[in-house]
């Protein structure tokens, strides 16, 4: 290999992690903004009342 060469792989290799870095940190921005938006303790989501104020049929 050639010096430019393998200057060539260290930059390629430098770029890689970078762009590696800064798609795992994305991914635990994005995790966290998630868990905190969507807890699964909060109350359950209640469907709107019936129009008619009748209860509703089921099987």
């Amino acid at each position: 290999m050639s010096k430019s060469n393998k200057s060539l792989t260290g930059v390629a290799i430098a770029t890689g992690a970078a762009i590696g870095s800064a798609a795992i940190a994305a991914a635990l921005l994005y995790a966290g903004k998630r868990r905190k938006s969507g807890d699964g303790e909060a109350e359950p989501k209640k469907r709107p009342p019936i129009p008619s104020g009748e209860d509703p049929q089921t099987d």
